[in-house]
């Protein structure tokens, strides 16, 4: 399986602007140097990493309750990813993963061990795994 998105540029780095673009058409949006490091509206890559890691994780949580028989009735998780100049360059410094779940019948501490699996073993966090991550997970509800 292979997945594909695609980037646009046109011009310098710092007045210059692009595009970028899911293959499935789900997502167009601009970006530039302003949008990346000066908090102008529009995305940029690490914002997009951010919602790829969340979703990533948040159905990686679902997976695991689920298969410890308890499937969520809702999972809601923020990436808060942090980019930092690390000596002369610039590098994703850390990713702060946030999760609220409402989950029948499953206690505090099997949803935040599971909360920690997913954490560790996703997709996206494999693949990322030298940035160091943090995970708030709470359980806001059992029935």
């Amino acid at each position: 399986m292979s997945q594909k998105a695609s980037a646009h540029w046109e011009g310098d780095l710092k007045s210059g602007n692009g595009k970028l673009s899911l293959g499935s058409g789900a997502f167009n949006g601009s970006y530039s140097f302003k949008t990346r490091f000066e908090g102008a509206p529009g995305t940029n890559p690490e914002e997009l990493l951010g919602a790829a890691h969340a979703g990533c994780f948040t159905m990686a949580l679902a997976a695991g309750l689920s298969k410890a028989g308890h499937p969520p009735a809702s999972l809601d998780t923020t990436a808060a990813v942090t980019l930092g100049k690390v000596g002369d360059a610039f590098s994703i410094t850390r990713i702060d993963l946030t999760t609220r779940g409402v989950v029948p019948g499953v206690g505090e501490d099997e949803f935040k061990r599971q909360a920690e699996d997913a954490k560790k073993n996703c997709i996206i966090s494999r693949a990322i795994s030298n940035v160091p991550m943090t995970l708030d997970a709470t359980l806001l509800v059992t029935a």
